[in-house]
Formats: C-alpha cells, structure tokens, sequence
C-alpha cells in the first residue's frame, strides 16, 4: 500500500483516529525542535480507540516541554505500546532521528540467552519481541522493515549504553523494575539535546533475585515526582489495575495479585 503522505508539508501528522488527538500532535510538532536527520516520507501509524488515560499520557508525553517520563503500571495497561506509539509519532513529527530500545539482561525464568538457538544477534532479537510486537500491531511489515532498514529502530542490552552519547532519539527502557539503580541512571545521563526517554516498569514483575537491588526505578521516580523535576520536563505518570487493556481475565489476576501481596 502507497504511503499518502506528503514530505514537503513537514509540520503536519497524519493519524487517523480521533480527530481531536490529530489537531493536538498537529500543534505540538509545530513547537518541536527538527532533528538534524529526521525520516524523509511520514509513516502510517494504526489507530487504537485510545482511552482517556492513555490520551492523557500522549500530551505529557509528547509535550515539547518533556524530556524523561517515568511510566508505572501493571501488566496489560499497555506502556510498550504507547512509548512506542510516541516515538513513531516523534519520527513524524521530525522531532527525532531514531528509535532506541533499552532493556536491562535480566530474565523470568532459570534459562539465559545462551540457551536460545542462533548468533548474538539471533538471540537478541528473542529477547526484544516485546518491541517487535509492538512496531508489528502499530506499522504494516514493509513500514516496520524499512525502519529497521534505515536504522531508525535500534535494539540494545541496557549495559551497551555507557559511554554513549545520544542526541535527538526517543530512547525505551523497558522492564526497568529489573534494572538497577545504576542502569537506569546510566540510561538517563546518556540524554543530550533533543532526546526524549520513556522509563517503563511494572514493580510487581521484578525478575532481580538480589532483593538490595530492587527499588531502582521506584526510587527514582519517587525523587523525580516534584515541581522541580517537572520544571525540568521530567515526569512520573502511572497507570492503575483500571487501565488494563489486555483481558478481563489480566484484569482479575493483577486485582487478585495485588490482594495477596497487601496480606502478606
């Protein structure tokens, strides 16, 4: 299918869906500052009935004024999916060169990636499905492949991020409850002029066994939940059992979860 979008109008984003979110990512591109080497051809991004929450998330999210947001929820209430969203959009928007995803190589169960079939590169592509997914449900395959393509989607371990310095990128951690404090700070002192980093973590689903090193990112976001930080653009927006979109059975057992871990 033929992309229907015009590069010479620059300022304007073509989503369908909500015309109302339309206007509001239309105004913001027009105050975003351009990356030095943003997509040359928009591309089509699927449209979700979005709630009203995950509304609210868009405009702090992709406000000129954000730099970092710390994003908290349970299981199913879809924060891969909206940062991933917002970085597509920051590429339309020509706010940003590229998409970067960040995940800490901690894993759910007893067997590591060296027990995955394939290269280096094989296995980490196992590890990161959780980002392909989300570029599969919000692109066509060709536009997912051609972004890959163009090296404007990037997939690391988060311990390939010392010594970086990245400028106009929309950089991902996710899973950062099974991050260390030191990773994630790692993470955030990469930022230079025009990123822009979405934190993502569910405290329930830590994988780390060392319980010293929990509390990385709800202790961030806690020191970064005042009028400072958010003079700043750095932000702390969370996400409730309410909000979850996977399943009323996801809904239930997180309900049930949380139930039982207040007992004990």
């Amino acid at each position: 299918m033929k992309d229907r979008n015009d590069s010479s109008q620059k300022s304007k984003v073509k989503i369908r869906g909500d015309r109302k979110t339309a206007e509001n990512l239309t105004e913001t591109s027009r105050k975003l500052k351009t990356a030095p080497n943003p997509i040359k051809r928009q591309i089509k991004i699927n449209q979700f009935p979005w709630t009203e929450k995950q509304k609210e998330f868009f405009r702090v999210a992709l406000d000129p004024s954000t730099n970092i947001v710390f994003v908290n929820g349970p299981a199913g209430t879809a924060k891969t999916l909206l940062s991933v969203y917002c970085g597509l959009q920051l590429l339309n928007m020509k706010a940003a060169n590229d998409i970067m995803y960040l995940r800490s190589a901690v894993e759910s169960s007893d067997k590591s990636l060296g027990y995955l079939p394939g290269d280096a590169n094989e296995k980490l592509r196992f590890y990161n499905l959780p980002f392909l997914d989300k570029l599969e449900e919000l692109l066509t395959e060709s536009n997912a492949q051609k972004l890959e393509e163009q090296k404007r989607v990037s997939m690391f371990p988060v311990n390939f991020a010392r010594g970086m310095n990245w400028k106009y990128k929309c950089v991902i951690l996710d899973e950062a409850q099974n991050s260390s404090i030191k990773e994630i700070i790692t993470v955030l002192t990469r930022m230079g002029e025009g990123c822009r980093c979405f934190i993502l973590a569910d405290p329930m689903q830590t994988d780390l066994k060392n319980e010293s090193s929990h509390g990385g990112f709800e202790g961030l976001s806690h020191i970064f939940s005042d009028e400072e930080s958010i003079k700043m653009g750095i932000y702390s927006f969370e996400f409730s059992e309410e909000d979850i979109m996977r399943s009323e059975l996801v809904k239930f057992l997180v309900k049930k979860i949380h139930e039982f871990a207040e007992e004990e």
